[in-house]
């Protein structure tokens, strides 16, 4: 659920299909937050906008006890900001991976 600009989410311990897909990349980058369900990509959008549109300074705090999602929210949310720069660099849709990218991801 979003409380505010914060999102309060859940470890469900097992892979939904389609939750972190490319698809929802480009569905929650076309979208405000609140506009749509509460997700980790509305949260990163959020960020990016205030960043590039605002020139503000953005932090995200990702906290939790051992086991609840902490490292994967961070790739997530680094996997939408890539994505989101690597569109507005005009790359097409099948290139939105780099090596920075995987090189960021894999740490």
């Amino acid at each position: 659920t979003n409380i505010g600009s914060i999102l309060a989410s859940v470890n469900p311990y097992k892979p939904i299909p389609g939750l972190y897909s490319v698809d929802a990349i480009d569905l929650y980058r076309q979208h405000r937050l609140g506009e749509l369900p509460p997700h980790i990509f509305a949260t990163a959008n959020e960020c990016y906008c205030c960043l590039w549109k605002r020139h503000d300074s953005q932090c995200v705090l990702i906290s939790g006890e051992s086991g609840a999602g902490k490292t994967e929210s961070t790739k997530l949310l680094l996997k939408f900001l890539s994505a989101m720069s690597q569109t507005s660099l005009g790359a097409p849709a099948a290139a939105k991976s780099t090596h920075v990218e995987e090189a960021i991801l894999e740490s």
